[in-house]
């Protein structure tokens, strides 16, 4: 080490000084897309003496290095659209047209009705419905969305959080429809309802009640659906409301925390309920910084699991998550340029070690993704995978001196911020008391205002700016969408048998209110044909409808 110091030193005094005395660095500091100031050379005496054990073999505790020996040149990582929008036959059509293209995997985006718990009929609906996903009001809708493709041989995921074991309820009995066994269905359900208070917004109960609900649904998929992810605890909400990379990783984590002692206090089988949670990461612009996100997320869970819970099942300790790239990153000026930043998102994502990937398509920030738009997403990731020869070698980026360092820098940060959420009593408590959502805000002013002052430059916004208007085909949802989702709700309604949606509901009230797992219920309801907005009424009827201190409602 020391050899190196005074090579450094040598070279400063040196080379480095005899260019910058002609050609200066630009003005200013360095910064990550987070802020975190990086130095413009990164050395061997920059790395920590326990890098060694911090690094270990992919494969192997603390995973930093990937979850997987082989990583992608064994198997590449699932390439899952997320797509939903209008009618569930409308995104039937979609889901087919991009596993014609290549997609490997099913995601799911629902409605804002749906995801809070109303049906396209009620009052809450209007001007809603179908818009930023598909509307989902019952099994049958859900028998739609997914006629001609066999549950049995797709892995699906859906973000879905306050009404995940609803609309978990309605899957499980369009498999049984099938003719599939739950033990088959393999895929992923959000249901991480503590990021909807901090940053997303689409919560139904309160936070303690939801956290519960949550974990029936865990519960029961343990046992019957042993192959399913209950929880993808997401950061990317969180990041998309404007957390730094670190902030991201600490809440999500914390977030995890959370899930994994209330499982604890439900008697779970923590080996077996960790090793069924996901994770769900933002891939921002800063390539490195995103990279080391994802590298720091693993280590740290690994000792979480470890050292907090004495969990010490491999598979257990494993962080295994999806990316998604920054939808918010995405600029309605010049949307052409949004396939370039996708690409440098996704090829992140990629080199950080992620399991499964979605890409952002370039008229994101106009409206729902066109088909070509779509497509031209997909092709990136799968141009990442077939041509950019990235998925050849396992952390390529491992024991890059940058890298490592900025790693361990996350790492820090964020292990500072568990410590203060500890401290409030955990993830819980220090959203009810506004610290997350405080937090957020303070780092999304400070990024806004570093765009208006051109500190933060957005390419094609405060810099190369072109006067000219964008000419986009976009895809636009039909208006009277809601009307006849109305009339078809009706028809249901009609033909159902009224004694037995009313014992369904009745017992699911009941079950709610007397502390019993509400997931038998939830099914029974979902065979009955009761509706998601019916069985929200009834689960709201004993937890209340949330209603946040100082807010709109």
């Amino acid at each position: 080490m020391a050899k190196g110091n005074a090579e450094r030193k040598r070279w400063e005094e040196t080379t480095l000084r005899r260019t910058l005395e002609r050609f200066p660095e630009r003005k200013g500091a360095f910064p990550t897309q987070s802020g975190v100031e990086v130095d413009g050379l990164y050395t061997e005496d920059d790395q920590p003496s326990t890098l060694g054990d911090d690094l270990g073999f992919p494969g192997e505790y603390p995973f930093t290095r990937g979850v997987q020996p082989t990583m992608y040149r064994g198997r590449l990582w699932t390439m899952r659209q997320y797509a939903g929008f209008g009618t569930a036959a409308e995104t039937n059509r979609r889901f087919r047209y991009l596993l014609e293209q290549g997609q490997t995997g099913l995601s799911v985006a629902f409605d804002l009705p749906t995801q809070m718990g109303y049906d396209a009929d009620h009052d809450m609906a209007e001007g809603e419905v179908g818009r930023v996903g598909v509307s989902i009001c019952s099994v049958e809708d859900m028998k739609t969305l997914f006629e001609g493709i066999p549950l049995g041989e797709v892995s699906t995921s859906m973000t879905i959080n306050a009404t995940a074991p609803f609309v978990m309820g309605m899957y499980l009995v369009v498999a049984e429809e099938q003719g599939v066994a739950a033990a088959e269905l393999r895929g992923t359900v959000q249901n991480d309802i503590l990021k909807e208070y901090a940053a997303r917004g689409t919560y139904a109960y309160p936070p303690r009640e939801s956290v519960g609900f949550a974990m029936d649904l865990c519960e029961y998929c343990g046992a019957e659906v042993p192959k399913w992810n209950t929880i993808s605890v997401s950061g990317y909400h969180i990041r998309e409301a404007g957390s730094t990379a670190a902030q991201e990783l600490a809440f999500t984590l914390a977030d995890a925390v959370a899930y994994v002692e209330a499982a604890r206090e439900r008697g779970l089988d923590l080996e077996k309920f960790a090793g069924r949670l996901s994770f769900f990461f933002d891939a921002h612009n800063d390539l490195f910084e995103e990279v080391a996100k994802m590298r720091a997320a693993r280590r740290m869970w690994a000792r979480i699991v470890r050292d907090r819970f004495g969990v010490e099942s491999p598979r257990a300790q494993m962080l295994r998550f999806h990316t998604q790239t920054a939808g918010v990153s995405l600029t309605a000026q010049q949307p052409e340029v949004n396939v370039v930043r996708v690409a440098v998102q996704a090829l992140a994502a990629v080199l950080g070690g992620t399991q499964s990937l979605h890409t952002n398509s370039r008229d994101e920030a106009l409206a729902l993704p066109t088909e070509e738009s779509a497509r031209i997403a997909l092709r990136t990731q799968q141009v990442i995978a077939e041509e950019s020869g990235v998925a050849n070698v396992v952390d390529p980026l491992g024991g890059s001196y940058y890298v490592e360092w900025l790693t361990g820098e996350i790492e820090r940060e964020a292990s500072a911020e568990l410590e203060k959420i500890d401290g409030m009593g955990g993830a819980t408590a220090a959203i009810e008391s506004g610290y997350y959502q405080k937090s957020i805000a303070q780092s999304a002013y400070r990024q806004q205002k570093e765009i208006e002052e051109g500190a933060r430059v957005v390419v094609g916004v405060n810099r190369y700016e072109i006067d000219e208007p964008t000419r986009m085909e976009i895809l636009r949802v039909d208006p009277a969408l809601r009307e006849s989702k109305s009339e078809a709700l009706a028809e249901l309604r009609a033909g159902r048998d009224a004694s037995k949606v009313d014992g369904a509901l009745a017992r699911l009230t009941a079950d709610a209110r007397s502390g019993t797992p509400t997931m038998p219920a939830v099914i029974e309801c979902a065979r009955a044909r009761a509706t998601l907005g019916e069985m929200s009424a009834a689960v709201e009827e004993v937890f209340g409808r949330y209603r946040p201190a100082g807010g709109l409602w």
